[in-house]
């Protein structure tokens, strides 16, 4: 049998990876700036996180939902404090478009609407609702959940509250946009759309599947403008590479049984998993790294004259080249064996873990500007 080939694929395999660095199966050694669309937050194969998944598979590693877990009610807890959000309810699934679908579904049970505000380039998920909140051509399929999505720019107010009818359940937007380039909503436009959606009483969806978990120096990327959106959907960086997500629910929404579903999600691994994240991203203090090293990274990439826009917050990073210079990405791969994102057609995008060293960060900026040249 062969594999549905939907991915474009490097001519690379590899065998092992340690922080942020991974080993192809000949030996040859790259700098990880990408991280798998920010899923290595702490980086690969943390002693810590190695050790309490190795503990937990030599007790029990999976059982369905419908018996008492401790380690959910664990991870719960102590997500709950690190993000500042112990007030909240925690549902936990398997990946950051379940967690959308989830929180669609919540939005609808919660307003008895349908309609939702999605904005231009956010996506996350690959299930029916969550791909209709997506504008991306590509991966237009068909919608069964019933949802009707209206696509608006971003940092638009005008826009945005001649949307905002009475019939919209849900506003959903991720903290900053990752697949369109990094793309970060103003601060003023999220405190905008919070109070708009509490006097509809619209809930709104704060998508964080990438730019949460410390990434941006804050738990989570809309905590920068001081708000507390209903729900609040996360995964990639959640687990460091074992597939969980989860939605964060605001207090006074009450579930009732049988209102979500998941087979997997919340599983042992994964909470054990999860709950490891959250240990090393507190003993290591990876938020403050995450911040002070953006911080460096940005300003430093400001001084380079061939780039451009240089945008982001902490450790989630995107750069626009001029258009004659397309070939950079995979120069920087194979010439330097640094391993970073892109979207098209020229933007770079920087994504690592939040363990990374500030040596790492010059490494990349010698070999980015050698590249350039």
């Amino acid at each position: 049998m062969e594999l549905f080939d939907v991915y474009p694929l490097f001519n690379i395999t590899p065998i092992k990876a340690r922080g942020s660095w991974i080993w192809d199966d000949k030996g040859t050694k790259y700098l990880d700036l990408y991280g798998g669309h920010a899923v290595i937050s702490i980086g690969h194969s943390h002693p810590h996180y190695v050790s309490a998944l190795n503990d937990q598979l030599n007790k029990i590693a999976f059982y369905s939902n419908s018996i008492q877990n401790p380690m959910q009610l664990a991870l719960a807890e102590k997500l709950g404090q690190q993000s500042g959000y112990s007030d909240y309810q925690l549902f936990l699934c398997n990946s950051g478009a379940e967690a959308n679908e989830n929180a669609l579904k919540i939005a609808s049970f919660v307003t008895s609407r349908k309609k939702v505000i999605a904005f231009k380039k956010a996506f996350h998920g690959r299930t029916s609702g969550a791909v209709a909140a997506t504008d991306n051509p590509k991966i237009i399929a068909p919608f069964n959940s019933g949802h009707n999505v209206e696509f608006l720019p971003l940092n638009d107010t005008d826009a945005f509250e001649t949307a905002l009818t009475p019939d919209v359940a849900a506003v959903i937007i991720e903290g900053i946009q990752g697949v369109g380039g990094i793309q970060l909503p103003d601060d003023s436009f999220l405190q905008f759309l919070d109070h708009k959606c509490r006097e509809n009483q619209t809930l709104l969806i704060l998508d964080e599947i990438q730019s949460g978990y410390g990434r941006t120096g804050k738990f989570f990327a809309h905590q920068h403008a001081g708000i507390r959106p209903n729900l609040i959907t996360i995964a990639k960086g959640m687990g460091n590479g074992f597939p969980v997500g989860g939605v964060l629910i605001e207090g006074n929404i009450k579930p009732w049984s049988g209102m979500l579903g998941t087979t997997f999600g919340g599983n042992y691994l994964a909470s054990v998993a999860s709950l490891a994240v959250l240990e090393v991203l507190e003993r290591e203090n990876l938020m403050a790294n995450a911040a002070k090293l953006g911080s460096y990274w940005l300003d430093e990439l400001r001084k380079v004259p061939e780039i451009m826009n240089v945008r982001g917050r902490g450790l989630m990073i995107g750069f626009d080249l001029p258009d004659h210079k397309t070939d950079v990405r995979r120069d920087l791969l194979n010439k330097h064996h640094i391993f970073t994102g892109e979207a098209k057609p020229n933007t770079i995008r920087l994504l690592p873990s939040l363990a990374l060293s500030q040596d790492e960060i010059d490494l990349f900026l010698t070999a980015l500007k050698e590249t350039l040249l």
